[in-house]
């Protein structure tokens, strides 16, 4: 039997970014399904999230993102441009040239049964620091194709309609919240969340308690 999971997921969060090869080598290996629900980040739902934080929530995130990609291996700056925008003032109540496009180009990757592919392939883009200008040039493009997506009509799709596109994020970030939390990555199985890359193994754990199995692969015995 196949197990299936949602998973929330946001374009500006670097945790997002970290759990997506796990999660992308789970589903090859094991008989999974995950379904792709982009959300936007908090900055652009809910900006007075940061009015209030104390100045060492922003220290200790600064230092633990960093110390977390180096133990998992991989590539990490953050993106530049980032893809929310502030003003000078640090507000981000402030128009938002790349993130509502990127979230719905998440959501038609999803749509077309390739949207972990496609988080993997244009997270790493963004975040991993391999590429100046991610949202330059061919960039995208190229990671689209790598994700098994054609670039042309996937934009093309999300430019025709962005109303629908942002319904379908609105809806997921209602239902996320519904399900218990509000923060990415999070992860719901059988109607538990999961939040944070670092619950990935305690979300194997409890699909392993409901008869997650390996898939068959072909071969010599």
């Amino acid at each position: 039997m196949t197990l299936s999971y949602d998973l929330y997921w946001s374009f500006r969060s670097p945790y997002s970014y970290m759990v997506t090869p796990r999660l992308l080598a789970l589903e090859a290996e094991h008989d999974v399904l995950c379904n792709v629900r982009p959300v936007y980040p908090l900055a652009v739902r809910t900006p007075e999230f940061f009015d209030n934080q104390d100045p060492l929530w922003l220290r200790y995130f600064m230092v633990d993102v960093f110390r977390e990609a180096a133990f998992l291996g991989l590539p990490f700056r953050w993106p530049r441009p980032d893809p929310v925008q502030r003003g000078p003032d640090g507000d981000y109540r402030v128009p938002q040239p790349y993130i509502h496009r990127l979230t719905h180009l998440g959501v038609a990757a999803a749509e077309r049964g390739r949207g972990l592919p496609f988080l993997a392939e244009v997270s790493r883009v963004i975040w991993s620091g391999e590429v100046e200008g991610w949202h330059e040039g061919d960039h995208l493009a190229r990671a689209t194709e790598r994700a098994g997506l054609d670039w042309d009509e996937l934009a093309a799709s999300v430019d025709a309609d962005p109303a629908r596109f942002a319904a379908i994020v609105e809806q997921n970030q209602a239902d996320q919240r519904a399900a218990g939390h509000w923060g990415v990555p999070m992860m719901v199985f059988g109607g538990e969340p999961f939040f944070g890359q670092d619950r990935f193994d305690q979300l194997v754990w409890r699909m392993k308690a409901q008869g997650l199995q390996r898939r068959l692969t072909q071969g010599p015995d």
